[in-house]
């Protein structure tokens, strides 16, 4: 039986419970487990106070699918708010907060998350159980205790100079993903995106140790190089494509074998590259004034920085989901992708969508080498990290090309390369982790396919029973 509360009043009895049963459970118990039995109360008193808002709260795929995920993420949001101010505050504070994002999570979650969504969420969670249980096989089979593994990469993942090697990565997956996902929406399939940002970072790094600039605009000029160059590498495949029908997927292969000789030509001593080390050689190192500083990852126990270009990436998904849910051309841009001949029929100039994509998808390619470039390295040498293209597209594919999706997906990817180097030490192949992203990506296309067929025929169903109702009042 749900009890009528207005809304502020019944928010302050959802957080009131949160915050403060975790704090008395705090007494007696980790805090974690405090922080879950909170927000799980907090969770409880939404139900019965407030109720959910989405349009088929009746149904019971609502009540037996949405209300579980909500709680789980409830939970987990606070867990995570937790954990990050933990670096900072006293962890009873800390803690406190959790629980208080974890309360807030639970009423935005459980009125707002639509049963669609909640689809997509339990089939992430399907997919990384599965890829879990692959694993675990993988392992058992070769004679390795699973469960050992697991917990070394888990301690090893968390420390936290891995945190901060996480954070850096991630974000150069990102950047990657996000060049992928731009043509993903258009169904184009952006193969190049390796070759892309490999030769706008030698360019750009050329560019930038050639000249000495005021700081600000050194390090601008150096980002709009490698924006450049991406962005008309990857439009001769926009342009081939359009013009003559060749496919992206042919035309970018080519061009990313196009760009390893052009790199591998241009980085000579006699072109653009001099003596880094005895075995190694780069561009002229860019001078202080082009580098970003790092953030200092102090708070966290490393003496390791965060790259400064993290807030790049930031800003790169931020006007990835502006541009594609508040402006004309990301509405014709999803237009397009979903079916070309009825954007042309109803006056899309698709071949020139089609173009302009492929460029922004390079644009977006040319940033990926920039943190690390302008973070750490400062020149391109040769050993310059490579494959993050072909990285990118499986986390595009694993964060289902949401902004938010990509963002916890390259976190996860991350975090499965960095905890695996723990393993060479245990004498346990840092290989198994491969095996959990391809089976992880592999589950997720899989289970996201039966997910997407089962809500469109659940939609279905909840269209027939609409127009039922409709019938019924008009007669």
């Amino acid at each position: 039986m749900r009890v009528t509360l207005p809304l502020p009043a019944a928010v302050a009895v959802a957080v009131l419970l949160g915050v403060g049963v975790t704090a008395l459970a705090d007494l007696a118990l980790l805090a974690p487990a405090a922080l879950a039995i909170g927000v799980a109360l907090a969770f409880g008193a939404v139900v019965l106070l407030i109720g959910s808002g989405t349009p088929d709260a009746t149904s019971t795929v609502h009540r037996t699918l949405v209300a579980p995920i909500a709680l789980v993420l409830s939970v987990v949001t606070g867990l995570l708010v937790a954990a990050v101010l933990d670096w900072w505050l006293i962890e009873p504070v800390a803690y406190a907060f959790g629980a208080l994002a974890g309360a807030l999570a639970a009423l935005g979650l459980y009125r707002r998350l639509s049963t669609t969504l909640a689809l997509a969420f339990a089939a992430v969670g399907a997919a990384g159980v599965l890829a879990l249980v692959v694993t675990a096989v993988v392992l058992w089979g070769s004679g390795v205790d699973a469960l050992h593994a697991f917990s070394r990469m888990v301690e090893f993942g968390t420390r936290p100079d891995s945190l901060v090697t996480i954070v850096n990565n991630g974000t150069t997956f990102y950047l990657s993903a996000v060049a992928v996902a731009i043509g993903f929406k258009m169904k184009l399939f952006n193969i190049g995106v390796d070759g892309q940002y490999r030769l706008a970072a030698l360019l750009a790094a050329a560019v930038g140790g050639a000249f000495v600039l005021p700081p600000v605009i050194h390090q601008t000029v150096i980002i709009v190089v490698a924006v450049a160059v991406g962005g008309f590498w990857a439009g001769i495949a926009g342009y081939l494509k359009v013009t003559r029908g060749v496919s992206e997927v042919i035309s970018t292969i080519m061009l990313n074998a196009i760009a390893t000789g052009i790199t591998a030509y241009l980085l000579n001593t006699n072109r653009l590259a001099v003596k880094i080390s005895e075995n190694n050689i780069g561009t002229k190192p860019i001078a202080e004034s082009g580098w970003v500083p790092g953030i200092p990852a102090g708070f966290m126990g490393s003496g390791r920085p965060i790259f400064g270009l993290v807030l790049l990436a930031v800003g790169v998904g931020v006007g990835y989901w502006f541009m594609l849910n508040r402006t004309r051309f990301g509405f014709e841009l999803r237009a397009t992708g979903q079916s070309g001949t009825a954007a042309q029929a109803s006056g899309i100039d698709v071949k020139r969508m089609v173009f302009i994509s492929m460029v922004i998808s390079g644009m977006v390619a040319g940033l990926v080498g920039m943190p690390q470039l302008l973070g750490q390295s400062h020149y391109y040498a040769l050993d310059f990290p490579v494959g993050l293209g072909f990285t990118g597209i499986a986390i595009a594919l694993l964060g289902r090309n949401h902004p938010v999706g990509i963002a916890f997906a390259a976190i996860f990817w991350a975090f499965l390369d960095q905890s695996a180097q723990i393993l060479d030490i245990d004498g346990i192949p840092k290989e198994i982790a491969v095996v959990t992203q391809a089976t992880i990506v592999l589950t997720v296309v899989v289970v996201y396919e039966v997910v997407h067929r089962w809500g469109r025929r659940y939609q279905q169903q909840q269209v027939g029973k609409e127009l039922a109702r409709a019938e019924v009042a008009s007669s």
